[in-house]
């Protein structure tokens, strides 16, 4: 089998660099790279991307050995319907290891054609490091070295004005831009750069904040065989990701003109204003998981798909978005509940084994996060309390008791948080458990005893899991 490079498939020319990526990990290559590479062939973008490796171990030099290129598996369900597709990437043009070649790093500054960043340097990637200097090779945060690029651009170019670039960041942090462009302020100021240069990075450079949304599981290593039957070539760097796609950038008309990703199929929404399709996100998505975890595990299903695939736990999760969680939302209805139809085929995905106990992580700060507003907000605007998400919450609190029918959970949360409510578990009334965990304005920002009605029905479900179980104890809930 044939070695994986641009001369064995047949893809000897490279496009242009336009864009420079901080990042060679697997969400990039089966999302920016997807998006752009799409991009380039429904529009004629004819965009190279050129890789930064952010850290001194990466996979840079695995990437140049196959010029590039990799393989992206996409699978899931669409609309009901399995899914498989495979694409051979081909816009990465070179990747650069800093810390190896710091010259070259300097020298993308000097690209003619160069338009746009992006990154992924993971949730503590966007950081001021205040021991990088201006004349290190390179220096350690990734703000450190983008600055150190940005201002490579503006000497070189004399401050030319059509050489700013557009910064999209993709990292996992609210105000992700807004973070980025304060921290690069901050190593100007620290630098004592130029003013001439900050008024240039304000001025001809712009920064979109983003919201990226896709489950990539990464080099299938278990199924590696499987995959490589699907090919006719060597390819070291198979990446794979399920088929649903979002990517969120706050932006202009200017920026649409840049990106014409409306021309495309891809989900690209570049918006004014993101925040409403965050929360949308943390409350359907993010906040059906972490309701079904404690009470699908004390059922005794093991995966999402599970969940959502049994007679009681799926209309019990389903019901709890679409009844409980949805009329919370200030979106139009039928953009939410198209979003959360598409949540639910993802949960069904057979292609990727989402174990529960793997996303119990923390269970408690994500309940605030992430379910807890949808409660409030409900009895805000109903006048009563969201019987499912009130008896979701009573399993997290039976959860943290340690063990169920004889089975220890797979509790993983802070020392303190454990130990704690496991001391709670120790009164002998249920309603008692129940006053002592609402109280806890560490966990949850306020004495949430206050909530007309929650104290009684949370004891009253605690209650009926101790007697009954789960399904027949929410049967009884009245």
């Amino acid at each position: 089998m044939q070695k994986l490079n641009r001369k064995n498939a047949g893809e000897p020319s490279t496009l242009p660099i336009k864009i420079v990526q901080f990042g060679e990990g697997n969400f990039l290559r089966a999302f920016v790279e997807y998006a752009f590479q799409t991009l380039n062939k429904k529009t004629g973008f004819n965009a190279g991307i050129a890789v930064v490796q952010p850290i001194d171990k990466g996979m840079v030099q695995m990437l140049n050995d196959q010029d590039g290129l990799y393989t992206l598996f996409t699978k899931g369900i669409k609309d009901g319907k399995e899914i498989e597709e495979k694409e051979l990437i081909t816009n990465i043009v070179k990747g650069i290891d800093p810390y190896k070649d710091f010259a070259s790093y300097l020298d993308l500054a000097k690209e003619e054609e160069l338009q746009f960043m992006v990154s992924n340097t993971t949730e503590a990637g966007i950081a001021y490091v205040e021991t990088d200097t201006m004349h290190m090779t390179p220096p350690n945060s990734f703000p450190a070295k983008l600055t150190r690029l940005l201002y490579e651009r503006f000497t070189y170019f004399d401050g030319a004005e059509e050489k700013g670039l557009t910064i999209i960041p993709c990292e996992l942090i609210n105000h992700n831009s807004d973070t980025l462009k304060q921290i690069i302020l901050d190593y100007i100021s620290l630098w004592n750069l130029s003013d001439d240069f900050k008024y240039w990075l304000l001025k001809s450079c712009s920064f979109h904040n983003t919201l990226v949304d896709r489950i990539v599981p990464g080099y299938p290593r278990d199924q590696i065989e499987d995959y490589n039957k699907q090919l006719d070539y060597l390819d070291n760097l198979i990446v794979s990701a399920e088929t649903f796609f979002l990517w969120v950038i706050e932006g202009d008309e200017l920026l649409r003109q840049k990106l014409p990703f409306h021309k495309t199929d891809l989900d690209v929404k570049i918006v004014e204003d993101m925040q409403p399709f965050r929360t949308r996100k943390v409350r359907i998505l993010n906040g059906a998981h972490t309701a079904m975890v404690p009470f699908s595990l004390l059922y005794g299903n093991e995966t999402v798909k599970e969940t959502v695939d049994e007679d009681f736990t799926g209309p019990f999760i389903r019901s709890l978005v679409f009844e409980e969680i949805i009329p919370t939302l200030d979106m139009e209805q039928e953009e939410l509940e198209t979003f959360a139809n598409a949540v639910f085929d993802r949960f069904r995905n057979p292609f990727v084994v989402h174990q529960l106990s793997s996303i119990a992580l923390n269970s408690v700060s994500k309940f605030k996060v992430r379910v807890l507003p949808s409660l409030l907000e409900y009895v805000q605007r109903k006048g009563k309390l969201p019987m499912r998400t009130v008896f979701a919450f009573a399993c997290l609190i039976r959860f943290y008791k340690g063990a169920y029918n004889g089975k220890q959970l797979p509790i993983n949360d802070d020392r303190e948080i454990v130990a704690e409510m496991l001391s709670i578990w120790q009164f002998d009334n249920v309603r008692n458990v129940a006053k002592q965990v609402l109280a806890k304005q560490s966990y949850w920002g306020k004495d949430l005893n206050t909530v007309q009605g929650l104290t009684d029905s949370v004891a009253k479900s605690l209650e009926m899991i101790e007697k009954y179980g789960i399904k027949e104890g929410f049967s009884k809930i009245g």
